[in-house]
Protein backbone atom coordinates (compact mmCIF):
# COMPACT_ATOMS: atom_id res chain seq x y z
CA UNK A 1 0.00 0.00 0.00
CA UNK A 2 1.37 3.60 -0.95
CA UNK A 3 -0.16 6.01 1.51
CA UNK A 4 1.82 9.23 1.99
CA UNK A 5 4.21 9.53 5.06
CA UNK A 6 3.85 12.67 7.43
CA UNK A 7 6.15 13.37 9.80
CA UNK A 8 5.29 13.00 13.99
CA UNK A 9 6.03 16.40 16.19
CA UNK A 10 7.11 16.77 19.62
CA UNK A 11 5.74 18.97 22.13
CA UNK A 12 7.66 20.03 25.01
CA UNK A 13 5.90 21.86 27.80
CA UNK A 14 3.60 24.87 25.68
CA UNK A 15 6.02 24.90 22.60
CA UNK A 16 7.05 22.45 19.85
CA UNK A 17 10.29 21.54 19.26
CA UNK A 18 12.13 23.01 16.25
CA UNK A 19 13.79 19.64 16.27
CA UNK A 20 11.19 17.09 15.73
CA UNK A 21 12.24 13.54 14.81
CA UNK A 22 10.44 11.85 11.39
CA UNK A 23 9.02 9.15 11.73
CA UNK A 24 7.52 7.29 8.64
CA UNK A 25 3.88 5.78 9.62
CA UNK A 26 2.69 2.84 7.34
CA UNK A 27 0.76 0.98 10.37
CA UNK A 28 -1.73 2.54 13.37
CA UNK A 29 -2.54 -0.05 16.06
CA UNK A 30 -5.40 1.31 18.06
CA UNK A 31 -6.21 -0.15 21.34
CA UNK A 32 -9.18 0.10 23.55
CA UNK A 33 -8.52 -0.94 27.41
CA UNK A 34 -12.02 -0.75 28.59
CA UNK A 35 -12.25 0.80 31.67
CA UNK A 36 -9.28 2.74 31.85
CA UNK A 37 -8.98 5.83 33.92
CA UNK A 38 -6.18 8.10 33.29
CA UNK A 39 -5.77 7.64 36.85
CA UNK A 40 -4.75 3.95 36.14
CA UNK A 41 -2.28 4.31 33.81
CA UNK A 42 -0.59 7.33 35.99
CA UNK A 43 -0.68 4.94 38.59
CA UNK A 44 0.31 1.47 36.81
CA UNK A 45 3.06 3.46 35.70
CA UNK A 46 4.63 5.00 38.77
CA UNK A 47 4.31 0.81 40.28
CA UNK A 48 5.49 -0.80 36.65
CA UNK A 49 8.54 1.63 35.57
CA UNK A 50 9.37 -1.28 33.15
CA UNK A 51 6.24 -2.20 32.20
CA UNK A 52 4.70 -1.70 28.36
CA UNK A 53 2.30 1.65 29.51
CA UNK A 54 6.24 2.81 30.62
CA UNK A 55 7.46 2.20 27.62
CA UNK A 56 4.82 3.25 25.01
CA UNK A 57 4.46 6.71 27.22
CA UNK A 58 8.60 6.60 27.51
CA UNK A 59 7.80 7.70 23.51
CA UNK A 60 4.34 9.35 23.31
CA UNK A 61 2.15 12.33 24.28
CA UNK A 62 -0.13 11.13 27.18
CA UNK A 63 -2.82 12.55 27.14
CA UNK A 64 -4.25 12.70 30.88
CA UNK A 65 -7.21 14.70 30.64
CA UNK A 66 -8.94 12.80 27.27
CA UNK A 67 -12.64 12.19 28.15
CA UNK A 68 -15.15 10.37 25.60
CA UNK A 69 -17.38 13.34 23.77
CA UNK A 70 -21.23 12.21 25.71
CA UNK A 71 -22.03 9.05 27.39
CA UNK A 72 -20.06 6.22 28.04
CA UNK A 73 -21.44 3.01 26.39
CA UNK A 74 -19.20 0.95 24.52
CA UNK A 75 -20.68 1.36 21.44
CA UNK A 76 -20.53 5.21 21.13
CA UNK A 77 -17.45 5.52 23.29
CA UNK A 78 -15.50 2.85 20.52
CA UNK A 79 -17.48 4.85 17.54
CA UNK A 80 -15.65 7.78 18.89
CA UNK A 81 -12.69 6.67 18.06
CA UNK A 82 -13.37 5.11 14.94
CA UNK A 83 -15.50 8.03 13.47
CA UNK A 84 -14.42 11.26 14.80
CA UNK A 85 -17.88 11.66 15.87
CA UNK A 86 -20.98 11.51 19.05
CA UNK A 87 -24.17 10.42 19.23
CA UNK A 88 -24.83 13.37 16.80
CA UNK A 89 -23.78 11.61 13.51
CA UNK A 90 -23.00 8.23 14.72
CA UNK A 91 -26.69 7.53 15.90
CA UNK A 92 -25.85 5.38 18.91
CA UNK A 93 -26.34 5.83 22.22
CA UNK A 94 -26.23 2.40 23.43
CA UNK A 95 -25.57 -1.25 22.36
CA UNK A 96 -29.86 -1.97 23.62
CA UNK A 97 -31.23 1.50 22.67
CA UNK A 98 -34.23 2.49 20.99
CA UNK A 99 -35.18 3.31 17.49
CA UNK A 100 -38.68 5.46 16.72
CA UNK A 101 -38.52 3.98 13.10
CA UNK A 102 -37.77 0.51 13.57
CA UNK A 103 -39.91 -2.78 14.57
CA UNK A 104 -39.82 -5.79 16.41
CA UNK A 105 -37.59 -8.62 14.90
CA UNK A 106 -40.54 -10.92 14.71
CA UNK A 107 -42.82 -8.49 13.04
CA UNK A 108 -41.86 -9.52 9.47
CA UNK A 109 -43.81 -7.71 7.88
CA UNK A 110 -43.22 -3.87 9.95
CA UNK A 111 -47.11 -3.81 10.54
CA UNK A 112 -48.33 -1.49 12.74
CA UNK A 113 -46.80 1.13 14.73
CA UNK A 114 -43.57 1.95 14.25
CA UNK A 115 -40.87 2.11 17.00
CA UNK A 116 -38.58 -0.79 19.18
CA UNK A 117 -35.81 -1.47 20.81
CA UNK A 118 -32.57 -1.43 19.01
CA UNK A 119 -30.45 -4.67 20.49
CA UNK A 120 -26.91 -4.58 19.60
CA UNK A 121 -25.69 -7.13 22.57
CA UNK A 122 -24.76 -10.71 22.72
CA UNK A 123 -28.69 -12.15 22.22
CA UNK A 124 -28.22 -11.40 18.48
CA UNK A 125 -25.66 -14.23 18.00
CA UNK A 126 -26.74 -17.55 16.06
CA UNK A 127 -26.28 -20.10 19.10
CA UNK A 128 -25.43 -23.62 18.87
CA UNK A 129 -26.92 -25.14 22.12
CA UNK A 130 -25.44 -22.86 24.85
CA UNK A 131 -22.61 -21.44 22.54
CA UNK A 132 -22.54 -18.65 20.33
CA UNK A 133 -21.44 -19.03 16.71
CA UNK A 134 -19.37 -15.90 16.37
CA UNK A 135 -21.63 -14.69 13.74
CA UNK A 136 -25.06 -12.47 13.88
CA UNK A 137 -28.64 -14.46 13.41
CA UNK A 138 -30.43 -11.96 11.49
CA UNK A 139 -34.02 -13.29 12.58
CA UNK A 140 -33.03 -11.88 15.90
CA UNK A 141 -32.44 -8.24 14.88
CA UNK A 142 -34.40 -5.07 14.76
CA UNK A 143 -36.71 -4.50 11.56
CA UNK A 144 -37.32 -1.05 8.64
CA UNK A 145 -38.98 -0.56 5.98
CA UNK A 146 -36.41 0.12 3.33
CA UNK A 147 -37.57 0.43 -0.59
CA UNK A 148 -40.67 -0.43 0.33
CA UNK A 149 -39.31 -3.85 1.96
CA UNK A 150 -39.51 -5.25 5.66
CA UNK A 151 -35.96 -6.25 6.35
CA UNK A 152 -33.74 -6.35 9.36
CA UNK A 153 -30.87 -3.69 10.23
CA UNK A 154 -27.36 -4.99 11.04
CA UNK A 155 -25.55 -3.21 13.34
CA UNK A 156 -23.32 -1.68 10.70
CA UNK A 157 -26.63 -0.80 8.83
CA UNK A 158 -27.70 1.59 11.82
CA UNK A 159 -24.71 3.40 11.87
CA UNK A 160 -25.38 6.73 10.70
CA UNK A 161 -21.64 7.99 9.49
CA UNK A 162 -18.03 6.11 8.02
CA UNK A 163 -15.49 4.72 9.71
CA UNK A 164 -11.50 5.01 10.03
CA UNK A 165 -11.76 1.37 8.55
CA UNK A 166 -13.54 2.27 5.23
CA UNK A 167 -11.82 5.20 4.52
CA UNK A 168 -8.71 3.36 4.51
CA UNK A 169 -9.72 0.28 2.56
CA UNK A 170 -10.96 2.72 -0.02
CA UNK A 171 -6.80 4.15 -0.17
CA UNK A 172 -5.66 0.91 -0.52
CA UNK A 173 -5.13 -0.18 3.01
CA UNK A 174 -5.88 -3.32 4.74
CA UNK A 175 -7.79 -3.09 7.57
CA UNK A 176 -8.84 -5.19 10.77
CA UNK A 177 -10.53 -5.41 14.23
CA UNK A 178 -11.08 -7.72 17.53
CA UNK A 179 -13.82 -7.44 19.95
CA UNK A 180 -16.04 -8.81 22.09
CA UNK A 181 -19.34 -9.45 20.34
CA UNK A 182 -20.38 -10.02 16.84
CA UNK A 183 -22.16 -6.92 16.90
CA UNK A 184 -19.38 -5.36 16.84
CA UNK A 185 -20.15 -6.11 12.84
CA UNK A 186 -20.63 -2.37 13.79
CA UNK A 187 -17.26 -1.15 12.85
CA UNK A 188 -18.08 -1.70 9.16
CA UNK A 189 -19.66 1.19 8.63
CA UNK A 190 -22.69 1.78 6.73
CA UNK A 191 -20.72 0.19 3.80
CA UNK A 192 -20.48 -3.50 5.74
CA UNK A 193 -17.24 -3.76 4.28
CA UNK A 194 -15.29 -1.32 6.21
CA UNK A 195 -13.05 -4.15 8.11
CA UNK A 196 -11.51 -7.08 6.24
CA UNK A 197 -10.46 -9.23 8.96
CA UNK A 198 -13.24 -8.47 11.72
CA UNK A 199 -12.79 -11.09 14.85
CA UNK A 200 -14.95 -10.80 16.99
CA UNK A 201 -15.10 -14.41 19.85
CA UNK A 202 -18.29 -13.86 22.55
CA UNK A 203 -17.69 -13.10 26.17
CA UNK A 204 -20.71 -13.70 27.09
CA UNK A 205 -23.28 -16.19 26.09
CA UNK A 206 -26.72 -15.52 25.93
CA UNK A 207 -28.54 -18.11 23.85
CA UNK A 208 -32.37 -17.74 23.64
CA UNK A 209 -32.96 -20.76 26.30
CA UNK A 210 -30.47 -22.49 28.85
CA UNK A 211 -27.35 -20.97 30.00
CA UNK A 212 -24.11 -20.34 28.15
CA UNK A 213 -20.64 -18.83 29.31
CA UNK A 214 -20.55 -15.71 30.68
CA UNK A 215 -16.94 -15.13 30.90
CA UNK A 216 -17.05 -12.00 32.68
CA UNK A 217 -18.38 -14.21 35.60
CA UNK A 218 -14.22 -14.40 36.25
CA UNK A 219 -11.28 -11.96 36.04
CA UNK A 220 -9.63 -15.38 34.67
CA UNK A 221 -11.64 -16.54 31.72
CA UNK A 222 -11.79 -12.86 30.55
CA UNK A 223 -8.29 -12.94 30.41
CA UNK A 224 -8.34 -16.13 28.55
CA UNK A 225 -11.02 -14.30 25.87
CA UNK A 226 -8.72 -11.29 25.69
CA UNK A 227 -6.01 -13.87 24.89
CA UNK A 228 -8.01 -15.06 21.70
CA UNK A 229 -7.81 -11.42 20.48
CA UNK A 230 -4.54 -11.03 21.54
CA UNK A 231 -3.51 -13.98 19.29
CA UNK A 232 -5.19 -12.54 16.53
CA UNK A 233 -3.69 -8.88 16.61
CA UNK A 234 -0.33 -10.64 17.01
CA UNK A 235 -1.00 -13.14 13.54
CA UNK A 236 -2.03 -9.60 11.56
CA UNK A 237 1.10 -7.92 12.71
CA UNK A 238 2.99 -10.69 11.22
CA UNK A 239 1.29 -10.38 8.04
CA UNK A 240 -1.55 -12.61 8.70
CA UNK A 241 -5.23 -12.72 9.32
CA UNK A 242 -6.34 -13.14 12.50
CA UNK A 243 -6.19 -17.27 12.38
CA UNK A 244 -2.81 -17.48 10.83
CA UNK A 245 -3.68 -17.60 7.07
CA UNK A 246 -2.07 -15.99 4.29
CA UNK A 247 -2.61 -12.26 4.28
CA UNK A 248 -1.85 -9.30 2.05
CA UNK A 249 0.94 -8.11 5.41
CA UNK A 250 0.00 -6.03 8.26
CA UNK A 251 -2.75 -3.84 8.14
CA UNK A 252 -2.84 -0.36 7.65
CA UNK A 253 -5.03 0.34 10.62
CA UNK A 254 -6.03 -2.54 13.45
CA UNK A 255 -6.63 -3.54 16.95
CA UNK A 256 -8.35 -5.02 19.08
CA UNK A 257 -10.60 -4.03 22.74
CA UNK A 258 -9.69 -5.47 26.47
CA UNK A 259 -12.18 -6.55 28.61
CA UNK A 260 -10.11 -7.59 31.62
CA UNK A 261 -9.25 -4.72 33.27
CA UNK A 262 -13.38 -3.38 33.07
CA UNK A 263 -14.51 -6.75 34.39
CA UNK A 264 -11.68 -6.51 37.26
CA UNK A 265 -13.23 -2.80 38.22
CA UNK A 266 -16.64 -4.80 37.98
CA UNK A 267 -16.91 -8.00 39.57
CA UNK A 268 -17.80 -7.96 43.17
CA UNK A 269 -16.61 -11.74 43.35
CA UNK A 270 -14.30 -13.21 40.55
CA UNK A 271 -16.17 -16.44 39.67
CA UNK A 272 -18.71 -16.20 42.39
CA UNK A 273 -20.58 -18.85 41.12
CA UNK A 274 -17.76 -21.25 39.89
CA UNK A 275 -19.14 -21.06 36.28
CA UNK A 276 -15.74 -20.11 34.89
CA UNK A 277 -13.85 -23.86 34.52
CA UNK A 278 -10.53 -21.88 34.72
CA UNK A 279 -9.94 -22.50 39.00
CA UNK A 280 -7.51 -19.96 40.43
CA UNK A 281 -6.54 -18.69 43.80
CA UNK A 282 -8.53 -15.46 42.67
CA UNK A 283 -11.60 -17.59 42.73
CA UNK A 284 -13.78 -15.25 45.34
CA UNK A 285 -12.21 -12.31 45.84
CA UNK A 286 -13.25 -8.94 45.86
CA UNK A 287 -12.93 -6.79 42.12
CA UNK A 288 -12.72 -3.23 41.94
CA UNK A 289 -10.88 -0.39 44.04
CA UNK A 290 -9.13 -0.37 47.30
CA UNK A 291 -9.74 3.13 47.80
CA UNK A 292 -10.68 6.20 46.25
CA UNK A 293 -6.95 7.20 44.86
CA UNK A 294 -7.56 4.18 42.62
CA UNK A 295 -5.36 1.92 44.31
CA UNK A 296 -6.44 -1.57 42.66
CA UNK A 297 -7.62 -5.05 44.08
CA UNK A 298 -5.92 -7.83 43.48
CA UNK A 299 -8.35 -9.13 41.02
CA UNK A 300 -7.90 -5.62 39.03
CA UNK A 301 -4.58 -5.69 39.54
CA UNK A 302 -4.38 -9.02 37.84
CA UNK A 303 -6.39 -7.69 35.29
CA UNK A 304 -4.09 -4.79 34.69
CA UNK A 305 -0.99 -6.65 34.15
CA UNK A 306 -2.09 -9.03 32.18
CA UNK A 307 -3.00 -6.41 29.70
CA UNK A 308 -0.01 -5.11 29.75
CA UNK A 309 1.57 -8.13 29.44
CA UNK A 310 -0.25 -8.76 26.42
CA UNK A 311 0.86 -4.79 24.78
CA UNK A 312 4.24 -6.15 25.67
CA UNK A 313 3.76 -9.15 23.40
CA UNK A 314 2.33 -6.38 20.67
CA UNK A 315 5.21 -4.46 21.13
CA UNK A 316 8.13 -7.36 20.51
CA UNK A 317 5.84 -8.77 17.35
CA UNK A 318 6.50 -5.31 15.97
CA UNK A 319 9.88 -5.35 16.66
CA UNK A 320 10.56 -8.71 15.25
CA UNK A 321 8.44 -7.77 12.31
CA UNK A 322 10.81 -4.88 11.74
CA UNK A 323 7.69 -2.38 11.75
CA UNK A 324 8.16 -0.79 15.37
CA UNK A 325 9.50 2.41 13.88
CA UNK A 326 6.52 2.48 10.97
CA UNK A 327 3.57 2.18 13.45
CA UNK A 328 2.18 4.62 15.65
CA UNK A 329 0.83 2.84 18.86
CA UNK A 330 -2.63 4.22 20.18
CA UNK A 331 -3.59 3.15 23.61
CA UNK A 332 -6.99 4.43 24.72
CA UNK A 333 -10.16 3.34 26.55
CA UNK A 334 -14.00 3.00 25.24
CA UNK A 335 -15.33 4.53 28.37
CA UNK A 336 -13.90 4.27 32.10
CA UNK A 337 -16.11 2.86 35.48
CA UNK A 338 -17.67 4.82 38.00
CA UNK A 339 -17.31 4.82 40.91
CA UNK A 340 -13.41 4.74 41.33
CA UNK A 341 -14.40 4.60 45.83
CA UNK A 342 -15.97 1.96 46.49
CA UNK A 343 -17.57 3.91 49.85
CA UNK A 344 -19.53 5.51 46.95
CA UNK A 345 -21.17 2.38 45.32
CA UNK A 346 -25.01 2.78 46.00
CA UNK A 347 -27.42 0.37 44.07
CA UNK A 348 -30.91 1.16 45.21
CA UNK A 349 -32.73 -1.00 42.37
CA UNK A 350 -33.67 -0.23 38.27
CA UNK A 351 -35.00 3.27 37.65
CA UNK A 352 -38.42 2.58 36.58
CA UNK A 353 -39.04 0.69 39.60
CA UNK A 354 -38.27 3.43 42.20
CA UNK A 355 -39.94 5.51 39.84
CA UNK A 356 -42.67 3.38 40.62
CA UNK A 357 -42.72 3.00 44.42
CA UNK A 358 -43.30 6.86 45.14
CA UNK A 359 -46.34 7.50 46.67
CA UNK A 360 -47.65 9.39 44.02
CA UNK A 361 -46.36 7.33 40.87
CA UNK A 362 -49.86 5.79 40.15
CA UNK A 363 -51.97 9.33 39.87
CA UNK A 364 -49.18 11.25 38.41
CA UNK A 365 -49.47 11.59 34.44
CA UNK A 366 -45.27 12.20 33.76
CA UNK A 367 -44.44 9.14 36.10
CA UNK A 368 -46.89 7.08 34.35
CA UNK A 369 -45.65 8.01 31.46
CA UNK A 370 -42.04 7.34 32.50
CA UNK A 371 -43.12 3.44 34.05
CA UNK A 372 -44.95 2.41 31.05
CA UNK A 373 -42.16 2.99 28.42
CA UNK A 374 -39.98 0.87 31.06
CA UNK A 375 -42.88 -1.99 31.00
CA UNK A 376 -43.19 -1.58 27.54
CA UNK A 377 -42.29 -5.62 26.05
CA UNK A 378 -42.29 -4.27 22.55
CA UNK A 379 -42.84 -2.12 19.83
CA UNK A 380 -44.37 1.67 20.15
CA UNK A 381 -44.89 2.41 23.85
CA UNK A 382 -41.05 3.85 24.65
CA UNK A 383 -37.97 1.97 26.38
CA UNK A 384 -35.76 2.83 29.60
CA UNK A 385 -31.98 1.88 29.40
CA UNK A 386 -30.70 1.88 32.83
CA UNK A 387 -26.88 1.48 34.42
CA UNK A 388 -25.37 4.24 36.26
CA UNK A 389 -27.61 5.82 33.55
CA UNK A 390 -31.14 6.50 32.45
CA UNK A 391 -32.04 7.16 29.19
CA UNK A 392 -35.87 7.55 28.49
CA UNK A 393 -37.86 7.27 25.63
CA UNK A 394 -41.30 7.83 26.12
CA UNK A 395 -44.37 6.26 24.25
CA UNK A 396 -45.87 9.98 24.13
CA UNK A 397 -43.54 12.26 23.68
CA UNK A 398 -45.92 14.94 24.52
CA UNK A 399 -45.47 13.60 28.19
CA UNK A 400 -41.92 14.85 28.39
CA UNK A 401 -42.17 17.79 30.26
CA UNK A 402 -44.70 16.33 32.26
CA UNK A 403 -42.60 13.25 33.28
CA UNK A 404 -38.76 15.68 33.33
CA UNK A 405 -40.91 17.57 36.10
CA UNK A 406 -41.61 14.83 37.75
CA UNK A 407 -38.52 13.37 37.98
CA UNK A 408 -36.80 17.00 39.26
CA UNK A 409 -39.72 17.13 41.81
CA UNK A 410 -38.37 13.73 43.15
CA UNK A 411 -34.59 14.34 42.26
CA UNK A 412 -33.23 13.51 45.92
CA UNK A 413 -35.36 10.02 46.18
CA UNK A 414 -34.61 8.58 42.35
CA UNK A 415 -30.42 9.94 43.40
CA UNK A 416 -30.83 11.77 40.37
CA UNK A 417 -28.03 14.69 40.11
CA UNK A 418 -29.71 15.91 36.58
CA UNK A 419 -32.57 15.25 34.43
CA UNK A 420 -31.73 16.57 31.07
CA UNK A 421 -34.83 17.15 28.58
CA UNK A 422 -36.09 20.00 25.95
CA UNK A 423 -33.70 22.58 25.42
CA UNK A 424 -30.90 21.10 27.40
CA UNK A 425 -30.93 17.75 24.95
CA UNK A 426 -30.90 20.26 22.17
CA UNK A 427 -28.17 21.75 23.34
CA UNK A 428 -26.40 18.71 22.93
CA UNK A 429 -27.97 16.28 20.64
CA UNK A 430 -30.19 16.16 17.98
CA UNK A 431 -33.75 17.02 19.04
CA UNK A 432 -35.62 13.83 19.79
CA UNK A 433 -38.49 15.95 18.12
CA UNK A 434 -36.95 14.86 14.91
CA UNK A 435 -34.11 12.10 15.71
CA UNK A 436 -35.70 8.89 15.70
CA UNK A 437 -32.81 8.04 17.97
CA UNK A 438 -32.28 10.67 20.76
CA UNK A 439 -33.62 10.05 24.32
CA UNK A 440 -36.51 12.20 25.13
CA UNK A 441 -34.79 12.52 29.17
CA UNK A 442 -31.14 11.55 29.66
CA UNK A 443 -30.91 10.65 33.54
CA UNK A 444 -27.27 11.28 35.25
CA UNK A 445 -27.45 9.93 38.86
CA UNK A 446 -25.38 11.00 41.87
CA UNK A 447 -22.46 10.00 41.77
CA UNK A 448 -21.80 6.33 42.49
CA UNK A 449 -25.37 5.13 41.87
CA UNK A 450 -26.04 2.44 39.57
CA UNK A 451 -29.80 1.33 39.11
CA UNK A 452 -29.50 -2.43 39.76
CA UNK A 453 -30.18 -4.82 41.70
CA UNK A 454 -27.49 -7.14 40.86
CA UNK A 455 -24.80 -8.04 43.25
CA UNK A 456 -22.32 -9.00 41.08
CA UNK A 457 -20.93 -5.87 39.84
CA UNK A 458 -19.80 -3.09 41.66
CA UNK A 459 -19.02 -0.55 38.75
CA UNK A 460 -20.98 0.75 35.86
CA UNK A 461 -20.60 2.71 33.22
CA UNK A 462 -22.70 4.31 30.68
CA UNK A 463 -23.07 7.97 32.07
CA UNK A 464 -21.10 10.71 31.96
CA UNK A 465 -19.66 11.10 35.06
CA UNK A 466 -16.30 11.78 35.33
CA UNK A 467 -15.12 8.38 35.79
CA UNK A 468 -17.43 7.72 33.46
CA UNK A 469 -15.71 9.53 30.64
CA UNK A 470 -12.21 10.46 31.65
CA UNK A 471 -10.12 7.82 30.06
CA UNK A 472 -6.67 7.12 29.58
CA UNK A 473 -4.83 7.75 26.45
CA UNK A 474 -1.54 7.97 25.54
CA UNK A 475 0.06 8.22 21.69
CA UNK A 476 3.44 6.79 20.92
CA UNK A 477 6.24 6.53 18.75
CA UNK A 478 9.71 6.06 18.95
CA UNK A 479 10.14 9.12 17.20
CA UNK A 480 8.09 11.20 20.12
CA UNK A 481 9.72 11.97 23.33
CA UNK A 482 7.65 11.59 26.11
CA UNK A 483 4.79 14.09 27.26
CA UNK A 484 2.06 14.82 29.05
CA UNK A 485 -0.49 17.39 27.81
CA UNK A 486 -3.01 18.13 30.09
CA UNK A 487 -4.96 20.27 27.76
CA UNK A 488 -8.75 18.68 27.94
CA UNK A 489 -9.21 16.46 24.47
CA UNK A 490 -11.61 14.65 23.21
CA UNK A 491 -11.25 10.51 22.16
CA UNK A 492 -13.44 11.53 18.85
CA UNK A 493 -10.04 13.21 17.99
CA UNK A 494 -8.35 9.73 17.74
CA UNK A 495 -9.99 9.15 14.42
CA UNK A 496 -8.87 12.17 12.59
CA UNK A 497 -5.67 11.67 13.86
CA UNK A 498 -4.94 8.36 12.65
CA UNK A 499 -5.82 9.09 9.24
CA UNK A 500 -3.57 12.08 8.68
CA UNK A 501 -0.83 9.99 10.00
CA UNK A 502 -1.28 7.91 7.20
CA UNK A 503 -1.22 10.95 4.78
CA UNK A 504 -5.20 11.23 4.58
CA UNK A 505 -7.58 14.27 4.47
CA UNK A 506 -9.82 13.83 7.97
CA UNK A 507 -11.92 15.49 6.33
CA UNK A 508 -13.00 12.12 4.77
CA UNK A 509 -14.89 10.96 7.84
CA UNK A 510 -18.47 12.27 7.79
CA UNK A 511 -18.41 13.11 11.59
CA UNK A 512 -14.95 15.20 11.53
CA UNK A 513 -16.77 17.44 9.07
CA UNK A 514 -20.20 17.61 11.17
CA UNK A 515 -18.96 17.91 14.15
CA UNK A 516 -15.74 20.19 13.61
CA UNK A 517 -13.47 17.51 15.05
CA UNK A 518 -9.95 18.56 15.10
CA UNK A 519 -6.51 15.91 15.42
CA UNK A 520 -4.65 15.42 18.50
CA UNK A 521 -2.53 18.46 19.62
CA UNK A 522 1.54 18.31 20.56
CA UNK A 523 1.58 15.16 17.84
CA UNK A 524 2.34 17.27 14.05
CA UNK A 525 4.87 19.51 13.14
CA UNK A 526 2.82 22.75 12.23
CA UNK A 527 1.67 23.21 8.60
Amino acid sequence: MMLKKIALGMLAGVALNATAMAADIDHVLLISVDGLHALDVANFIEANPNSALAELAGHGVTFSNARIPFNSDSFPGLLAEVTGGSPITTGLFYDVSYDRTFFDPTNTNCKGAPGNFMIFDETIDLYKGVVSQNVIDPTRLPRRILNGQCVPVFPHQALKTNTIFEVVKSKGGRTAWADKHPAYDLVNGPSGKGVDDLFTPEITNAPPSGTGLDNTVSIDCTVANDALKVAAVINEINGLTHDGKPAGGTPAVFGMNFQAVSVGQKLTKSNSDGSCPIVTARDGQPGGYLDGRGTPSAVLAFGLLQTDQALGAMIKALRSRGIFNSTLFIVSAKHGQSPINPAKVNKPGHFVDLVASLPDAGTDPGAQAIISAGNCPTGSCGFVQDDDVALIWLGDQGKTQAAVDYLNKNAKALFIEDALAGDEIELKLNSPKHDSRTPDIFVQPVYGTIYTTSSKKNAEHGGMSFADVNVGLIVSNPSLQATTIKTPVLTSQVAPTILRTLGIDPDELNSVRVEHTTVLPGLFDRD
